[in-house]
């Protein structure tokens, strides 16, 4: 496994649902990649189909609980995007619905290998790997050497300098935790992340925002998803991206149908949009850096060559159960959160 159209009225119709909390009869979707991409796959199915689309985008954890919280009357359909072992344990929990998308057959082999894991209930969608960006000015600025391995980041010169997501909320940052404990061993990943917490300076909700705050050059080292990073230095930004040097994990982002789905069969037609080229494609035509699933998708030009990249052989299964997840959880709020200063924000 290791591995358009115009956005106007889109973008106005998505604001509204997410603040008014607004449903769309044909179809709801909560989505867990970039607004931007979460807008351009809006916009797209939607011409495609003809079906009226409320999507909302939250961090890959509020997600989970938002499901959670609402299984016995669930009121969204899809859940598009966002870290895979966040999917498996909805599955585990019986909160999703069995499907097999039209496309599955063009998946790649770490895509069908996960799809066989969730049980037939969720898609892998795309992958990428973990990693870090450092705003050149900032450490030029501070007279810093640039890190490269994920050692580098407790150095108290980099004191208030980092930023990274609450694993919580984002699957980013889950699946930051969940690689530390497979390099580690799980004791010193918990004592790496309490050292690392005292450079931090703000825990985000989302995964992506480290990354983007230091494309901005509001603090000078953003832990993130490398296509992320990409993003951000395809825009401009003095982002020097690092795939650390002990290693690194990786994600696959994942479609899944919520259990009790209301509109079961647009719903499916998303999740076959999503699976095909023509809905891979919108990754690309919204600026995205994710690998595509699709074996017939093609490749954003500047997506990471994950095939350079020292991966860990990323363990779905173990850290995607429900008892991994809140044990890891725990021992982070208490050991790494309870012992440190940072604030927490979006």
């Amino acid at each position: 496994m290791k591995l358009v159209t115009s956005l106007g009225a889109g973008a106005a119709f998505w604001l509204s649902s997410a603040l008014t909390g607004a449903t769309a009869q044909d179809l709801n979707v909560l989505c867990g990649v970039d607004k931007d991409w979460c807008l351009t796959m809006e916009a797209a199915f939607e011409q495609t189909t003809g079906l009226d689309v409320a999507m909302a985008r939250r961090s890959t954890g509020e997600i989970l609980e938002q499901i959670r919280d609402e299984k016995d009357d669930p009121q969204v359909d899809v859940w598009w995007g966002g870290t895979g072992d966040t999917h498996l344990q909805a599955a585990a929990e019986g909160l999703l619905e069995p499907y097999r998308p039209a496309h599955t057959g063009d998946a790649l082999p770490w895509a069908q290998n996960f799809y066989q894991l969730s049980g037939g209930t969720a898609s892998g969608v795309y992958a990428g790997a973990l990693g870090f960006a450092y705003n050149s000015s900032v450490l030029t600025g501070n007279g810093l050497k640039a890190p490269s391995c994920w050692k580098d980041l407790t150095d108290p010169r980099y004191l208030g300098l980092v930023q990274l997501a609450n694993p919580n909320s984002s699957g980013t940052a889950y699946t930051f935790l969940a690689t530390l404990v497979q390099l580690l061993g799980e004791d010193e990943a918990i004592r790496y992340l309490a050292a690392l917490a005292h450079n931090i300076s703000h825990f985000t909700t989302s995964g992506a925002a480290p990354v983007k705050a230091a494309a901005r050059g509001e603090t000078g080292i953003g832990i993130s998803f490398i296509h992320d990073a990409v993003t951000q230095q395809q825009a401009g930004a003095p982002l020097v991206i690092v795939a650390p040097c002990e290693g690194t994990g990786y994600e696959i982002g994942a479609v899944s149908i919520v259990k009790g789905a209301k509109h079961l069969q647009a719903a499916r037609r998303f999740v076959n949009y999503s699976m095909s080229p023509e809905g891979q494609a919108t990754g690309t035509a919204s600026g995205q850096n994710q690998i595509p699933s699709n074996a017939r998708a093609a490749l954003p030009p500047a997506a990471p060559d994950i095939s350079l990249i020292r991966m860990v052989d990323y363990d779905f299964a173990t850290f995607g159960s429900p008892e991994q997840r809140r044990r890891l959880l725990d021992r982070f709020d208490k050991e790494v959160l309870g012992n440190s200063s940072p604030v927490v924000t979006q």
